[in-house]
């Protein structure tokens, strides 16, 4: 029987901390090894990051995009080990640098790790293609907490429709509107943010045409979906080569 995989959590106070360790303890696949959080945390269990990294085969990180950032840059300057990135919201200079790291490691980033989501991102971008005359709308929902707007996922099935017309989602997307803004331009990918409450992730894509609309849309129940998703991701990145791969690749669906 093969040894279970040395996981380590960051973040392990935050909600997605709290589920991760919660999940990976319940897998006899996988062995929590460490919890960590930020310099100077202090609770039951939690060691030091550097003692974390030095324990663990695979780190899963649902933390900030900065942390997120300097967390690849500390697992790139020991060689390992490999690590799953949940975060959202990153500058360009955050992901230029978790892009330097996995030039050293391997590092699984995705905006979503709910096996709905993405499939619902490449459902979208097939719409995309076929519908190409129709204008592209994205709604998502979140609780009060969450600090990023729109959401990772929301940016992530921007991307999926962006891909399916050919185009750049940078040189159409339309993050907000108020005021008089005039007629909608033709090929926009709009968004629309809601925040509020305790919900957990409600996303829906709207393909909007005369007289008639399609909606491809995901409900997210809880955070457990989200942690079994960065488990399979966990899995498949152990003794990856280097490289900043995402979930279609986790799934199989990035040759398709």
């Amino acid at each position: 029987m093969p040894q279970p995989l040395k996981i380590a959590i960051a973040g392990a106070l935050g909600r997605m901390g709290r589920q991760m360790a919660e999940t990976v303890a319940a897998d006899p696949r996988l062995e929590l090894v460490a919890r960590f959080h930020r310099p100077g945390s202090t609770g039951e269990g939690l060691i030091g990051r550097d003692h974390a990294l030095a324990v663990a085969d695979v780190v899963i990180d649902f933390t900030t995009p900065a942390a997120s950032a300097e967390l690849a840059k500390a697992c790139a300057a020991r060689g390992g080990p490999a690590l799953v990135i949940g975060s959202t919201g990153f500058a360009t200079s955050e992901l230029a640098t978790i892009a330097e790291a996995a030039k050293t490691i391997a590092i699984v980033r995705s905006g979503s790790y709910s096996l709905g989501l993405n499939m619902l991102t490449g459902l979208v971008e097939r719409a995309a293609r076929a519908l190409d005359d129709c204008d592209i709308e994205i709604l998502e929902a979140h609780h009060r907490f969450k600090v990023d707007a729109p959401s990772g996922t929301a940016l992530m099935l921007g991307e999926a429709a962006a891909r399916g017309r050919g185009i750049e989602l940078d040189d159409v997307a339309k993050r907000a509107r108020d005021g008089v803004i005039g007629p909608r331009p033709a090929g926009e990918i709009g968004f629309a943010v809601l925040r509020g409450g305790s919900i957990v992730g409600d996303h829906s894509v709207g393909f909007l045409a005369e007289g008639e609309r399609l909606t491809l849309s995901h409900t997210a129940g809880d955070r457990s979906m989200f942690a079994r998703g960065a488990i399979a991701a966990a899995l498949w990145v152990a003794g990856r080569p280097p490289g900043e791969y995402d979930m279609r690749d986790v799934l199989g669906f990035s040759g398709s």
